[in-house]
């Protein structure tokens, strides 16, 4: 167990198609993190083929959770003794293809698999396949958030601390990051690939979620710009207490931040949001959707 987490937050431009340059700019920067005493390198979105590659070879170069570049990955992870984080696009046994990240440990194993919930409209849904839906709990006795989330939002427990995942829009859902606040996370990992004009997400919307759920962020995103988009950067750690501990401006960076138990603790009782929550106001899940009103 250790009372301290060592971050790695990539920004970096996006290289897109087939993962070989990636892979090499990976082993580029699990070797410097590892040099900075990083326990975790956390990657943007997308990361092994770039984010805008439309459907066709979206398809093309998707590969299983345990495919040749993820082999690829656990033994950089393996050969710099760094944890990594990055996004992929996943090809699933029946065919279907996810946004999708991974969190391999240092010994190359992989503890974590997530796929992307909420799609950013047509981007998204023009190279992957629907999201899947958590899967529903038996028995809910009770409208807390997060009961249902199942394995849709997994939150894993390594090295002391809980670590859940998030993929760009995810975060920008309140929801998500309570569902994982509510599962115990204590720091909530966002490869991201925010654009430039949506700085909101960073300066207003991180510190928010971070202090209302009282947890770290750590968001990972992109510099520079691809076929389609420019993008933001401001790639950053936020704390408990909604205040930046690190953060990037636009150009490409290795930021390095420490997440603190203390920190965490001392927050967390200065500011009981989840503890005093009013459960009969959490709305459920079989609420009306506004969408389907008349």
């Amino acid at each position: 167990m250790s009372s301290t987490l060592r971050l790695a937050l990539a920004q970096v431009p996006p290289q897109t198609g087939a993962p070989g340059p990636n892979l090499r700019t990976l082993d580029r920067l699990a070797a410097a993190a590892s040099a900075a005493g990083a326990d975790v390198l956390i990657l943007p979105e997308m990361f092994l083929t770039g984010y805008v590659l439309g459907r066709a070879q979206t398809r093309a170069l998707a590969e299983p959770s345990d495919g040749p570049s993820a082999q690829q990955v656990a033994a950089i992870a393996h050969k710099h003794d760094v944890a990594i984080i990055y996004g992929y696009p996943e090809q699933e046994t029946t065919g279907r293809v996810f946004n999708a990240v991974a969190f391999i440990a240092p010994d190359g194993q992989r503890i974590l698999n997530y796929r992307k919930l909420h799609y950013f409209g047509d981007v998204d849904a023009e190279q992957f396949d629907p999201p899947p839906l958590p899967a529903p709990a038996a028995e809910s006795t009770t409208p807390e958030l997060g009961e249902d989330a199942g394995e849709a939002l997994p939150v894993v427990s390594w090295r002391g601390w809980r670590l859940g995942v998030a993929v760009c829009y995810d975060i920008e859902f309140p929801e998500t990051a309570r569902a994982l606040a509510v599962k115990g996370a204590d720091l909530i990992c966002v490869p991201t690939a925010n654009m430039e004009n949506f700085d909101h997400v960073q300066q207003l919307l991180l510190p928010a979620r971070a202090l209302e759920n009282q947890v770290y962020l750590a968001y990972a995103n992109y510099c520079g710009q691809d076929s389609r988009f420019r993008y933001g950067g401001l790639s950053c750690l936020v704390g408990p207490d909604g205040a930046m501990v690190k953060s990037a401006d636009r150009a490409e960076e290795l930021v390095i931040g420490e997440v603190h138990r203390e920190t965490l603790e001392s927050s967390r009782e200065q500011n009981p949001y989840l503890r005093d929550r009013r459960f009969d106001l959490v709305a459920r899940a079989d609420a009306p959707d506004w969408r389907t009103r008349t």
